[in-house]
């Protein structure tokens, strides 16, 4: 048995509370790589009032032109746990369909999570269609637990992905 002096059991747990976790998580879809890209992540500010507005009342960006550094917010209905969530890009390759991006506001920082990232690639798959790959690290506040937060990220990702993909079926001519 591995015994420790009450202090340094405290900073073990504390460490262990504020540690850093990950999830990651995989969409197929019939849409070619470009398009789902463009749509549901580039474009989703402008597209997610209209195609999710049970979810997102609005959105806009605040900083930028859609390039590194630009700033959007996403306001969302009581469908949602928190009203508001800021996101900062950090780093894109349109051509490649890959993007990071960073928590900044609303979304539970500062209340349950102290930093979160998310890394989305939309790849080329090989029947034409696209495989979504989505990487999400955060570190939460000390005392926080998950229970069942990261199924419901994964689910609105996917609702994401699905509502861009179905978006584009029923509209063959756009983001072309």
């Amino acid at each position: 048995l591995i015994s420790f002096a009450p202090a340094r059991l405290n900073q073990l747990i504390t460490a262990a509370m504020a540690s850093t976790n990950s999830w990651t998580h995989e969409i197929e879809s019939p849409v070619a790589a470009p398009r789902l890209f463009r749509v549901g992540v580039m474009d989703w500010h402008t597209l997610a009032p209209k195609l999710a507005p049970h979810i997102v009342a609005s959105a806009h960006p605040v900083e930028g032109e859609g390039g590194i550094g630009s700033v959007r917010q996403f306001n969302f209905t009581s469908a949602m746990p928190f009203s508001v969530m800021k996101e900062r890009l950090e780093f894109l390759d349109a051509e490649k369909c890959e993007c990071k991006s960073t928590l900044i506001e609303g979304g539970g920082i500062g209340t349950a999570i102290e930093t979160a990232t998310s890394h989305i690639k939309v790849e080329p798959a090989a029947s034409g269609g696209s495989l979504v790959k989505v990487d999400s690290t955060y570190k939460l506040l000390p005392g926080v637990e998950v229970n069942d937060e990261i199924t419901k990220a994964k689910e609105s990702v996917t609702a994401i992905f699905k509502a861009a993909e179905a978006y584009l079926i029923a509209n063959p001519d756009a983001y072309n």
